[in-house]
C-alpha cells in the first residue's frame, strides 16, 4: 500500500525516510490529484517546526520533494543548486512537477526582468532531465526562449539541431535541379550560421555541407540572404540595417522577418568580438563608436552581457575601460584521460602500419633483387607467389 500524505511535514517525513523517488512522486501527485489549490497551499506553508523545508531536504537525495516544494521558494540559491544537483531519473518520475517548476521559475525571472539569470539554471536542469537532449522536452521551449530574450545564443548551442537538420536537407542528393525546399533551408541555415558564428558557410566563409548541389550555392549567391551574408556583421548597424531594409518583402514572403531581426540584434556582438583581435583595452565610448552605439549605458550593457555569456573574455573597470583577456585554456581529468586514451589508440594503429609497410618494403626489395627475365625471380615462386619464370615446364613457350 503506498504511503499517504496531507500536509508539509508529512511530505518531508516520507522523503527524508525513504530513497524510494517513485513513492514519494506517487504519494505528492495522490495529493496534487485530491485537491490542486489546496496543495499548492500545503506545500508552500512553512513546516510545523517553523523551519525552511528546503533546508532540511537535500536536492540531490529528496529531488521530488525538493522539486514539488520549490515553486514556492524565490531563493535562487536554492534553485541553482537544485538544477545543478538533481537526480535525472528522478526528475522524469514527475514532468508535471518540471514543467511547472520551469514556467514559475520562468515567470518570476520575466516579471523581474532578470531572465538572464534564469538562463544557466534552466541549462543545468535541462542537462539532467531528458534522458539524452535528443529527447525534447517542454523544458527545450522554455531554455530556448530565455537564451532568444537574454540574447545567450552561445548557451542554446548544445541543444540547438535546428543548424543540423537544416543541413541535412540542404545537402540531401538531388538528381538533376535543387528544390525549392532545399534553398529555403539553405536561406534559413545561413541566418542561423550568422547568429553563431558571425559567418555563413554558403558564403565560403565557413566549410559546406557534403554533397551540396552545386546549382543550389550558385542560386543562393544571386539572392538577398547572400548580400546579407556578406555584409555581416558590418563595421556599423546601419550598413547592415539597409540591406535588411531593402529586402523586407523577401523576408516576410520566406517567413524569415524574426530571424533576420535576430540577425541584425546580434551583430554589435559580432562586431565587438573582431574588436577582440586587434586590442587589448579599449574604453566604452571606444567600443561605441567602433559599433555604432552612442548610448555608452548601452555599450556598457552589452559588454557585460557579453562577459557573462563568454561569448569575450574580459575585465570592465569602474572608469570604463575595457581589457580584452585570451581565452582560457582549462583541464579536466577526463579530458586528459580521453586524450591520453586516444594518443595511446593512434600509437598501436602507427606501429601496426609501420609493421605492415616493413613486411611489404622488404618484399619489395627481394622481388627487386630477384627479378628474372620474364617478372619475379625463383626465390619468389618458393614464397608462393606466382611468379612468371620457368619452372618444371609450367607456362613454357612451347605450350602454346
Amino acid at each position: 500500500m503506498s504511503a499517504s500524505v496531507s500536509n508539509l511535514d508529512d511530505v518531508v517525513a516520507l522523503a527524508t525516510s525513504t530513497s524510494n523517488q517513485s513513492a514519494v512522486a506517487s504519494a505528492i501527485r495522490a495529493l496534487v490529484r485530491k485537491d490542486a489549490n489546496h496543495a499548492d497551499t500545503v506545500l508552500a506553508a512553512p513546516s510545523g517546526g517553523g523551519q525552511d523545508p528546503l533546508a532540511i531536504l537535500n536536492p540531490t537525495q529528496h529531488t521530488i520533494a525538493y522539486l514539488y516544494i520549490l515553486p514556492a521558494s524565490v531563493h535562487i540559491p536554492a534553485i541553482e543548486a537544485f538544477c545543478k544537483l538533481a537526480q535525472g531519473h528522478a526528475l522524469r518520475l514527475a514532468p508535471d512537477a518540471v514543467n511547472r517548476f520551469s514556467s514559475s521559475f520562468t515567470a518570476l525571472a520575466y516579471e523581474g526582468n532578470n531572465i538572464r539569470e534564469a538562463v544557466g539554471p534552466l541549462r543545468d536542469l535541462l542537462f539532467r532531465y531528458p534522458e539524452t537532449l535528443a529527447h525534447l522536452t517542454p523544458l527545450h521551449a522554455i531554455f530556448l526562449r530565455a537564451c532568444v530574450k537574454a540574447q545567450y545564443y552561445t548557451f542554446a548551442l548544445p541543444v540547438l539541431e535546428a543548424e543540423e537538420l537544416f543541413e541535412i536537407v540542404v545537402s540531401s542528393p538531388a538528381q538533376h535541379t535543387p528544390s525549392a525546399l532545399q534553398l529555403d533551408a539553405l536561406n534559413k541555415l545561413s541566418l542561423i550560421q550568422l547568429m553563431t558564428y558571425g559567418k555563413a558557410s554558403s558564403c565560403s566563409l565557413l566549410p559546406t555541407p557534403k554533397y551540396t548541389h552545386p546549382l543550389l550555392l550558385r542560386i543562393f549567391k544571386a539572392g538577398p540572404y547572400s548580400a546579407l551574408a556578406k555584409t555581416y556583421p558590418g563595421t556599423t548597424t546601419q550598413s547592415l540595417t539597409n540591406v535588411a531594409e531593402k529586402e523586407q518583402k523577401t523576408w516576410a514572403q520566406d517567413d524569415n522577418t524574426g530571424l533576420v531581426k535576430q540577425v541584425l540584434d546580434r551583430a554589435p556582438r559580432w562586431q565587438v568580438r573582431k574588436l577582440t583581435d586587434t586590442y587589448v583595452t579599449l574604453s566604452l565610448p571606444e567600443i561605441g563608436k567602433a559599433v555604432n552605439i552612442e548610448s555608452e549605458a548601452e555599450i556598457r550593457a552589452l559588454v557585460i552581457s557579453m562577459i557573462e555569456a563568454r561569448e569575450i573574455h574580459a575585465t570592465l573597470s569602474a572608469e570604463g575601460t575595457v581589457t580584452f583577456h585570451d581565452t582560457p585554456v582549462t583541464f579536466s581529468k577526463e579530458g586528459i584521460d580521453r586524450l591520453l586514451h586516444d594518443a595511446q589508440q593512434h600509437a598501436r594503429l602507427v606501429a601496426e602500419f609501420d609493421r605492415e609497410l616493413e613486411r611489404s618494403r622488404d618484399f619489395l626489395q627481394r622481388a627487386a633483387n630477384n627479378t628474372g627475365r620474364d617478372g619475379f625471380g625463383m626465390d619468389d615462386m618458393e614464397m608462393g607467389m606466382p611468379g612468371m619464370g620457368m619452372r618444371e615446364g609450367i607456362w613454357d613457350e612451347g605450350d602454346y
